[in-house]
């Protein structure tokens, strides 16, 4: 992990903020994700449930039909690593049955009372994402007293009770989770201060790809698709602060970016 990792996304749901609706079968989603492969993508991140503010919940059977078939269908063309998006045990189990290697969970194991048996049981990778709340009302004047700290001890109460189940620390990540119960003041400080996180010692991803804290900043960038620019700023300013891996949209633009700042980097 001497370089940073590229998450690309794809959402087989018909209501994420950015591509809600863009996969709507299971072989474009597969070949979106194969794309993003193409493109330079080092995982791909796999998810059947938006979790964009207001969302409403989707049920397990649903959630495995959208996922599923397109986890088996990537992985029978591509061996590399896959995470499933979800917040539910059941669908992690499967997900990992039809060939997932990370649980990518946005309640970071506090969902069900059995998230944190069924992550050491699956012995695979997980991501702890902090979120204040739920999707549907996370982003109703959400406040904090100091939202750095607050969010650092979660996160690290999170790991240390993920670590006593018996989740090895070393299949660990820690996302802050920008735009989840957060303002863009908010998101902004975690980003300026996200070495309080890789400071406890796990691999950090940053999430903030075409987030809405893009349009707090520039009220120009109004539709999703036209925050590339702040994505990629949000991005190498994450990387530059210590996250190891990004978990973005614009997988083909990413990897430009993080070649120039690396090849800058290593100039001196």
């Amino acid at each position: 992990m001497n370089r940073i990792q590229v998450m690309g996304i794809v959402n087989v749901t018909p209501d994420s903020f950015s591509d809600g609706g863009r996969l709507a079968t299971v072989e474009a989603a597969v070949a979106h994700a194969l794309s993003l492969v193409e493109q330079g993508a080092d995982i791909l991140d796999i998810g059947g449930e938006s979790t964009r503010p207001g969302a409403e919940p989707v049920n397990v059977a649903e959630e495995i039909a959208r996922t599923l078939p397109v986890i088996a269908g990537v992985r029978a063309r591509w061996a590399g690593p896959i995470s499933i998006d979800t917040l539910k045990p059941e669908v992690a189990r499967a997900a990992v049955g039809a060939g997932a290697t990370m649980w990518n969970d946005v309640s970071a194991l506090s969902f069900a009372p059995d998230s944190l048996e069924t992550a050491a049981a699956l012995r695979c990778e997980v991501v702890l994402m902090h979120m204040k709340g739920e999707p549907r009302t996370m982003q109703a004047a959400p406040v904090y007293d100091d939202v750095v700290s607050e969010v650092v001890d979660y996160l690290d109460g999170r790991a240390t009770a993920a670590v006593k189940a018996g989740v090895a620390r070393e299949q660990i990540w820690l996302d802050p989770g920008i735009g989840f119960g957060k303002t863009t003041a908010h998101n902004l400080a975690l980003t300026a201060r996200l070495e309080a996180l890789v400071d406890l010692g796990y691999p950090v991803l940053y999430a903030a790809s075409r987030k809405r804290t893009i349009l707090g900043v520039d009220e120009t960038a109004v539709d999703p698709a036209d925050r590339l620019g702040g994505s990629l700023a949000l991005m190498l300013e994450g990387t530059r602060r210590g996250a190891k891996m990004v978990r973005v949209h614009d997988v083909r633009e990413t990897v430009q970016a993080l070649k120039l700042w690396e090849a800058v980097s290593s100039a001196n």
